[in-house]
């Protein structure tokens, strides 16, 4: 595992992301709101420290929501990493990284479930929704709706 899950956007990739969406779009919204929303750490037990790195857990875990939020296959999302500007904004690459190979998600998947992680990511997301007031904490009641 390399300590690496895109702490910072990459001043080429935001300044091209920038350029490209001005306006901004779902992708680069959630980077910009919500930061580097998975830490490698916390999938450390489920990935090993020898060996020759492999791909940030973290990333592949923001993968796996773009995956749902899209309804990608796991060839559909490493195409989208590879190729379009907002998934890198969001992933926090350089617009040169070559992404990975789609099997990578289905051996990510697999760690999870092998280290009882599988619902690890949505608790992650849940909890840090629910510090920004964007959900209900668990156990509580919902935020009431503002109105602008």
């Amino acid at each position: 595992m390399r300590a690496d899950s895109g702490v910072e956007v990459p001043a080429g990739t935001r300044e091209v992301a920038r350029a490209a969406f001005p306006k901004g779009c779902l992708a680069m919204r959630i980077r910009d709101g919500l930061g580097p929303l998975f830490q490698d750490e916390e999938f450390k037990e489920a990935f090993g420290a020898r060996g020759r790195p492999g791909i940030s857990p973290g990333r592949l875990a923001l993968v796996s929501i773009l995956q749902f939020a899209e309804n990608l296959t796991d060839r559909q999302a490493a195409h989208a990493v590879r190729a379009r500007i907002d998934v890198k904004y969001m992933l926090g690459m350089e617009l040169t990284d070559p992404g990975f190979d789609h099997t990578v998600l289905t051996a990510f998947r697999d760690r999870l479930l092998a280290h009882g992680l599988e619902e690890k990511i949505l608790d992650l997301l849940l909890e840090r929704l629910a510090g920004m007031g964007l959900v209900a904490p668990a156990g509580g009641s919902a935020p009431t709706p503002r109105m602008s």
